[in-house]
């Protein structure tokens, strides 16, 4: 069965305790039509015209076409009473019971304001999808117009030059190594579930629900690969999969987390944190295990900090190595310094619910906070995280994806009908010499 079909078949989803799917809010039945101020009954041809797969691009959405391809001129709802409802009625997943509201009370947000980022293009060709409603790094940029996206079973690539969306790995089937390595499973694996992602330095690492990991070696950059193909060189990326392993056989083994960094030793490591309160280390040129360190609780950072009242599920470091971020069910992201762990240097609330992942920019002056659905932050660190630019939208987010060199920002949009992915460009001011030049 080829992707396409899969992708028509299939309602891939773990979890459902956050995914709201937005036709079915606004006109799905009478129910949900009354919930959400609805839409009238419309006629099957109506109804087509209101899903329709339509990109946008930039122009459009300065001509008055919204984003995600809404056609809010057929609904009896506009934009702004709908994302109304969405903040009175959407509801945030608490482990600690009320954990959101008494952060409601006590922080105030951060002043909008910023225009860091500008909206490019809409592609809803691309259809990011989640698998565990609280793990969502499952997009990565790793060039201003590539992308790595889970979608149901498969890991895609998506090239925003070409405007080709190709299958990478289809983990619905029967996946082995096609190398020999110390500690390999060579049967591999079939139908593994992906609950996370990692894409870097021509390497992509994929972690299953079962504390499964597959390594590949994938091209990272469109651009090059074509002209690699022009050349007649060999292709940057290999066939087949490197190197599978379990990491685990725990009953609770499903891999929250994968990073993969440059080794102080010299060459390229990741690491991967799992439910069973594991953070392995490995080398990814050997995919030998270099470290396994044994915690009481799953880990994402290595550290005891107070302040949050729920359980966090992401956080990242600022590239001076001091500052990192944690972001939290109790909707907020804390900022830290670790020269005084005491109390956090920032306190940012999100408008919707908790804040599910977050990165810094390559040079550090911005910080992105994505909440589980409709709503994008981007803070500005010389500014002490005191204005944000807010990136508005429909839908759960499946990841958020810096490029290196940060100027592109892509989001990946999971819903069963405006699934997409936004891609959004960095800002510059350019002076009259600039112009000239």
């Amino acid at each position: 069965m080829s992707y396409y079909q899969r992708l028509e078949e299939m309602n891939y989803m773990a979890e459902e305790a956050e995914m709201v799917d937005f036709v079915e809010e606004m006109d799905g039945g009478a129910a949900a039509a009354a919930a959400a101020g609805g839409v009238e009954d419309v006629e099957a041809d109506e109804y087509e015209l209101i899903t329709k797969v339509t990109d946008t691009s930039s122009g459009q959405a300065r001509n008055g076409q919204d984003i995600q391809g809404i056609p809010w001129e057929r609904l009896n709802i506009s934009r702004e009473n709908y994302r109304s409802t969405r903040l009175e009625q959407y509801k945030n997943y608490e482990n600690i019971p009320l954990s959101g509201e008494a952060v409601d009370k006590e922080c105030k947000q951060m002043e909008k304001g910023g225009h860091y980022y500008e909206f490019f293009y809409n592609t809803r060709s691309v259809k990011p999808t989640i698998l565990h409603f609280q793990l969502r790094n499952l997009v990565w940029a790793t060039s201003k117009h590539d992308v790595y996206l889970m979608s149901n079973y498969s890991v895609m690539h998506w090239s925003s030059i070409s405007g080709n969306l190709s299958e990478v790995i289809d983990f619905a089937g029967h996946v082995a190594p096609s190398e020999k390595h110390a500690g390999s499973l060579l049967e591999g694996f079939t139908q593994t579930q992906i609950s996370t992602i990692a894409v870097k330095d021509n390497f992509l690492v994929a972690g299953g629900f079962h504390g499964e990991l597959t390594c590949k070696f994938v091209c990272v950059d469109e651009v090059m690969k074509l002209l690699m193909l022009y050349l007649c060189a060999e292709r940057l990326d290999k066939k087949g999969v490197s190197f599978c392993t379990r990491t685990t056989y725990d009953d609770n083994a499903i891999t929250n987390a994968i990073e993969i960094y440059d080794s102080m030793r010299g060459g390229i490591n990741f690491m991967s944190s799992n439910n069973d309160g594991g953070l392995r280390e490995y080398d990814l040129e050997t995919f030998q295990l270099l470290n396994h360190f044994r915690f009481p609780w799953p880990v994402n950072t290595v550290s005891t900090v107070e302040g949050h009242l729920d359980y966090s599920f992401a956080s990242a470091w600022h590239p001076d190595g001091r500052v990192f971020a944690t972001g939290n069910q109790d909707k907020t992201c804390r900022v830290w310094d670790i020269r005084k762990l005491s109390s956090p240097t920032a306190i940012l609330k999100g408008n919707l619910g908790a804040v599910r992942s977050i990165c810094f920019s390559s040079d550090g002056q911005f910080m992105y906070v994505a909440e589980p659905a409709d709503f994008v932050h981007v803070y500005s660190t010389q500014d002490d995280y005191r204005r944000r630019q807010e990136i508005d939208f429909f839908g759960e987010i499946s990841g958020v994806a810096l490029s290196p060199d940060d100027e592109s920002l892509y989001i990946g949009i999971w819903d069963r009908t405006y699934a997409s992915l936004l891609q959004y460009n960095k800002r510059h001011t350019y002076g009259y010499l600039d112009s000239y030049l």
